[in-house]
């Protein structure tokens, strides 16, 4: 968000091994993904990272991680982010944008 308005947006489809992630890990990936596409403009600059997963705001400070995790935490400590906590029920467009319904085609009449 810059001055409190959403500048971009990003998703994926899960590969078929991350169909088996915890959500924890599913959220804490989606994270790392967002750092990733956007290194070139967030790396240097104080960023605030917004989730609906309450407990990603305490991964820095939690002391059993998986190797996974260990990873992907190592790659947040370079960068100068804040993770902070936003209610799923206060997220409303990006809440429509993922349950958007995909559009079923229209069917002329050739006759």
């Amino acid at each position: 968000m810059q001055r409190d308005k959403v500048i971009a947006y990003a998703s994926r489809q899960l590969k078929v091994h991350e169909k088996n992630y915890t959500t924890h890990d599913l959220e804490l990936g989606a994270v790392v993904f967002a750092l990733k596409i956007w290194r070139h403009y967030l790396y240097g600059t104080k960023c605030v990272i917004y989730t609906d997963h309450k407990s990603l705001q305490h991964i820095l400070n939690q002391k059993e991680l998986n190797m996974r995790q260990r990873r992907w935490v190592e790659l947040l400590t370079d960068y100068d982010c804040e993770i902070r906590y936003h209610p799923g029920k206060a997220n409303v467009v990006a809440d429509a944008l993922s349950r958007k319904e995909p559009v079923k085609p229209i069917r002329h009449n050739n006759r």
